[in-house]
């Protein structure tokens, strides 16, 4: 089992709205290494802290798992969409996604408390530069983070 950081702005989707779905496209994903993690990397039951981002207080508000195996975002093929991609076709998407449920709303663990510990000092989120949407957890990362949202 993997586990994943994935970012989502709460007024887009929200933990609260994840959870009041079954399940959730993780759609809009137009960074090729993101992408790439959820192609070739990410698996049915891989676990996902789900980030709030671009709002007031960034922070994880919620535990998830992926949900589904990846296929085509279909939002790259409409052009009313804000993620339309006139070079994707049918035959040959360019982006992928998958699906997510989410298991849990938790407190909000701040971007500012992530960073204030220092076991978290290496994780992708927290380097500079970072602004990845998907990014990989490691697996103490992970232990870590479930100890601090007890």
């Amino acid at each position: 089992m993997a586990y994943w950081l994935m970012k989502s702005e709460p007024d887009e989707i929200s933990i609260d709205d994840a959870l009041s779905a079954s399940t959730i496209p993780w759609f809009g994903v137009r960074n090729y290494q993101a992408r790439n993690f959820m192609r070739d990397a990410m698996k049915i039951g891989d676990g996902v802290l789900f980030y709030h981002s671009s709002c007031a207080e960034p922070g994880i508000a919620g535990i998830a798992e992926v949900a589904s195996t990846p296929y085509p975002d279909h939002t790259q093929f409409d052009p009313d969409s804000k993620y339309y991609d006139p070079k994707a076709t049918l035959e040959t998407p360019r982006w992928m996604m998958v699906d997510i449920c989410a298991k849990r709303k938790t407190r909000l663990l701040s971007l500012a408390e992530l960073r204030k510990n220092e076991a978290m000092a290496d994780m992708v989120l927290l380097q500079k530069g970072s602004r990845l949407s998907i990014t990989p957890v490691t697996v103490s990362e992970w232990k870590l983070i479930q100890k601090l949202l007890a």
